[in-house]
């Protein structure tokens, strides 16, 4: 069905649905169901396409302080969350260093400075900018602490208001080595305003509900059950089976 979409570039999908300040709904659902319900799309949604590739590769490297602040503050819904992250976009080789912060109203805010992709596992060179992102923090404290990859499809609605992700051959690997492969689970994320989206409504007619996920947080439980995991237990239970 994705192939049959009409295409968008780049730079327009940014133009009217950039959402750096939004609202992310997050569904985890069996891959085989997302293949379902493609084709009832509503036919005037267009697909992100560049050098006419619709599916992409990425690599996050996630950073963390010894005590693994950012994932407690996640796994205990404290206020004043954070994440960092370094995203690698493996087929162009672009980099972006992105701190993802609390907004308004339970949002996301998500700051991005461009990134060398030789220095994707280090925050180093950005530390500056953590620092202002975040405040009085030491960015020196942050280390690598699980790297995500996957492939993804992006759709832009019939309004250009709003975006959907459609994540697949989702993989995490924490430092120690351990690893944890999905090969039949799609996570679907929608990006609005506020309201939802034809994405959503289509989800939810269909039975999926938004479910608790972070692709670092939830990930990182899934492979240390020693770590606290209230928040995504059921999600955990549900969908993150090794294969």
């Amino acid at each position: 069905m994705i192939a049959e979409l009409e295409p968008v570039g780049l730079a327009e999908l940014l133009a009217t649905a950039a959402l750096q300040t939004r609202v992310d709904r997050k569904y985890v659902l069996p891959l085989a169901d997302v293949r379902t319900l493609l084709p009832r799309l509503d036919p005037r949604t267009r697909v992100l396409e560049i050098d006419g590739g619709r599916v992409f590769r990425y690599e996050s490297v996630y950073f963390d302080t010894p005590d693994l602040r950012s994932f407690r503050l996640t796994a205990h819904r404290r206020r004043h969350r954070f994440k960092i992250r370094t995203r690698l976009y493996v087929e162009s080789a672009l980099c972006w260093l992105e701190v993802k912060t609390e907004g308004g109203r339970g949002g996301t805010v998500k700051n991005r400075l461009p990134y060398l992709p030789d220095d994707h596992a280090t925050v180093a060179p950005g530390a500056s900018f953590v620092t202002g992102v975040l405040g009085d923090c030491d960015a020196t404290s942050f280390a690598p602490t699980l790297v995500t990859r996957y492939r993804r499809s992006t759709l832009l609605d019939p309004a250009g208001t709003a975006r959907a992700t459609i994540d697949t051959d989702l993989t995490w690997e924490d430092t120690d080595g351990r690893g944890l492969r999905l090969p039949h689970v799609a996570v679907v994320e929608t990006k609005t305003g506020a309201g939802a989206c034809p994405v959503d409504r289509l989800l939810w007619a269909h039975g999926h509900r938004p479910v608790s996920i972070s692709k670092y947080a939830t990930g990182l439980a899934a492979l240390r059950p020693d770590l606290p995991s209230a928040p995504w237990r059921r999600t955990l239970r549900r969908h993150f089976k090794p294969v």
